[in-house]
């Protein structure tokens, strides 16, 4: 397992898959970065990582905001020295109608879901092209391979990060990898910002019958990270057994 001593950056590393892919790598010796909004939870998800012998930093990182990502991959570099792979993995879903005109919440994705992923890549990019190597994965979503209703704009975003990462990895030339992750229902928090009643209601009611747990995409995550430097994992599809 070639995890050992990588730096990681994880952002929405305080709760759900997030939190387990931190735990995850941490516990295979890898250096975690850890970016999120919430202080707090960081604070107790650095704790637990280093009573369990791990090591671990973080910044509060809203991804919205460019400098945040910037200033979370300096952290990285000024603490280890280097920066082997960054994991864009914070995301939000708010799903309704087309018709419903729900513009601000359609913002909010485009804002979070394309805009936040394409600042980390931003952000690491520079890095990666100096040091000659780096991986960049990018948490999407099956909602990107079949759409359903109420997840048109939701699913938008998710096929933008995967469009725009194929030509990320065909331009790198080996330099770096890319890796794309698709979860299908995994019980986090995510459904509870979903701001249609209806939609949370059933979403969460799916989510109690099939979801799988946040630590199978973390194990997800860790292979691709194991892997030998000439060896690019491409997508990864994870979802239930039972997920249409």
């Amino acid at each position: 397992m070639q995890t050992k001593g990588k730096v990681v950056i994880i952002t929405g590393a305080s709760s759900g898959i997030g939190e387990a892919i931190a735990i995850t790598l941490a516990a295979k010796g890898a250096k975690v970065v850890l970016g999120a909004r919430r202080q707090e939870r960081l604070e107790k998800l650095i704790s637990r990582i280093k009573a369990d012998g791990g090591e671990a930093v973080y910044r509060v990182t809203d991804i919205k905001q460019r400098d945040d990502l910037v200033k979370l991959v300096n952290l990285a570099c000024q603490t280890y020295g280097h920066l082997d792979v960054i994991i864009n993995n914070a995301g939000i879903a708010r799903l309704s109608r087309m018709d419903d005109g729900q513009v601000e919440d359609w913002e909010e994705m485009i804002d979070v879901n394309l805009k936040g992923t394409l600042y980390g890549v931003a952000a690491a990019l520079p890095i990666f092209k100096q040091q000659g190597f780096g991986h960049i994965i990018n948490i999407i979503s099956t909602s990107g391979i079949k759409i359903a209703p109420l997840q048109g704009v939701y699913a938008g975003t998710k096929n933008a990060v995967r469009t725009i990462a194929e030509a990320l990895r065909q331009e790198s030339g080996g330099n770096y990898r890319v890796t794309g992750i698709s979860p299908g229902f995994v019980n986090t928090e995510l459904v509870e910002h979903i701001p249609d009643e209806a939609a949370r209601a059933a979403m969460k009611e799916k989510m109690a019958q099939i979801a799988i747990a946040p630590q199978d995409i973390a194990n997800a995550v860790l292979y691709a990270i194991s892997q030998p430097a000439n060896v690019d994992v491409g997508d990864i599809v994870i979802r239930p057994t039972v997920q249409d």
